[in-house]
């Protein structure tokens, strides 16, 4: 069974960049279907692969968390090389990962800035990325809460019986959260976060994207943990879009608001 699921640009549009989507704790690659197609609709390639297993190596082992970095890297080398075409692979290559998946991805870029096989990402989006005291919520309807108020996110996770539920009550090792908080990304970084997520420490945050050369943190009005999918989710993805396409200009804004009434 393949461990990810692909989303190709339109037939006839020329492939702007591939990114790479990591789950966070409970999800699924069904959990991302609507952002992967909404990206992929904008001409890019999008890859999601299953959410990292932070428990490789043992949660009691001193190592574990680095075990599972390890694991997780390499099998990340393997996702984005297999986006190859006959071009190679498309550039610029852009890893996105939500809640345990952003953790992942930070924890493992702070400590070289490549993958295995010494690839370099282009940049990062991390969603939702919990804070180090964060805990989670009791029954399933609970969670729901926490996650979103999306009425066809909801569905979506409620339908999806490969969701781990009550996975948000599971403490991240704070060996990882602490790895990806401290980072030291050499990258471009958009950081996202809901205003609503209880999950979310906004002074840590706000203290990791100062630290960082070249960070935004960008909060979404009302969203919750589950900032990708809640019913800011177009937005959120034009949130995205936008950083991609300023990534592939240097950084420098497409679009500069001179004036404005709102």
């Amino acid at each position: 069974m393949s461990d990810h699921t692909d989303h190709h640009a339109p037939e006839g549009l020329r492939t702007r960049g591939t990114v790479v989507v990591v789950p966070g704790r409970g999800e699924t690659r069904t959990t991302y279907g609507r952002l992967a197609a909404r990206l992929a609709a904008d001409a890019y390639r999008v890859r999601v692969v299953d959410a990292p297993d932070l428990d490789a190596g043992g949660v009691e082992a001193p190592d574990g968390t680095e075990a599972a970095l390890t694991r997780f890297g390499s099998l990340l080398a393997e996702a984005v090389d297999g986006t190859t075409g006959s071009e190679g692979v498309r550039e610029p290559v852009v890893l996105l990962g939500a809640d345990a998946g952003a953790a992942a991805l930070a924890a493992l870029l702070g400590r070289t800035g490549r993958l295995p096989g010494g690839r370099r990402p282009d940049a990062l989006v991390l969603a939702g990325l919990p804070g180090r005291t964060a805990s989670g919520a009791g029954t399933w309807d609970e969670e729901l809460d926490v996650r979103t108020s999306c009425p066809a996110h909801r569905g979506t996770l409620s339908g999806d019986t490969a969701v781990r539920r009550g996975s948000l009550g599971q403490a991240l090792p704070k060996s990882l959260l602490a790895a990806a908080y401290d980072a030291e990304l050499g990258v471009p970084a958009l950081f996202l976060v809901g205003d609503a997520d209880p999950l979310a420490d906004r002074d840590a945050l706000g203290h990791t994207a100062k630290s960082l050369p070249r960070a935004r943190l960008s909060v979404v009005r009302g969203a919750h943990h589950d900032v990708l999918n809640d019913v800011q989710h177009r937005s959120v993805a034009a949130e995205i879009v936008s950083f991609l396409e300023t990534l592939r200009d240097g950084l420098v804004p497409l679009v500069a608001v001179e004036t404005s009434a709102w």
